[in-house]
């Protein structure tokens, strides 16, 4: 099951939102249901503690989580997978605050296995790849250029198909994996944290 989950960040292009819509459940982050209404999406419900979203006009498909040890997008993005969702599009989490923006990476790491979670950007998408998921398989041609950040620390990141390849070496959260180039051949990666690869969009 596939789930785009709208944000109340900066909105998305339709050129990056219309390959998503199709066979997938739209759901809003609190005011994201807003946003996504207002740019002709239909929102099946809408997530979050409810503190911004028009209540008036969500009555009746509201899900409160109402939790404050975390934010919406994590809660929401926990709640999905619970539900068996596999693949989760995230989009409008871009803009606002820089701390809503490292906010949106945080909840990959605090967001449990069990689902491809990608968060889509005008110029890239952001792939959370987590320890339990096992290796993660990426199509990024010969000379395209993608980047790697480990958002816990790792003991041993596994990364094949690039130009510089990583064999079971140690990663924190450091510029180590930044602009590495694909090779033609799909980009392979694994490890014992959670990473996060960023792809650049064709």
């Amino acid at each position: 099951m596939r789930a785009l989950l709208w944000c109340n960040g900066q909105p998305p292009s339709d050129a990056v939102v219309s390959s998503l819509v199709e066979g997938a459940a739209c759901f809003g982050v609190d005011a994201g249901a807003d946003r996504a209404s207002e740019a002709g999406y239909e929102v099946k419900q809408v997530l979050g503690d409810l503190d911004s979203a028009d209540s008036s006009r969500w009555r009746g498909i509201t899900h409160e989580l109402a939790d404050q040890s975390s934010s919406d997008l994590a809660k929401s993005l926990s709640l999905l997978i619970e539900r068996g969702y596999t693949e989760i599009e995230v989009v409008g989490a871009d803009g606002g605050s820089t701390s809503h923006f490292l906010g949106s990476w945080a909840a990959l790491c605090e967001a449990p296995p069990g689902a491809a979670i990608r968060l889509h950007h005008e110029d890239s998408i952001t792939h959370r790849v987590h320890p339990d998921d096992g290796e993660r398989e990426f199509a990024v041609g010969a000379g395209g250029e993608f980047s790697l950040f480990a958002l816990s620390p790792c003991q041993g990141v596994h990364l094949h198909g690039a130009r510089w390849e990583l064999d079971g070496e140690p990663m924190g959260l450091s510029t180590a994996g930044l602009h590495n180039v694909g090779t033609g051949e799909l980009v392979r990666i694994r490890a014992d944290g959670v990473l996060v690869v960023i792809v650049r969009r064709d």
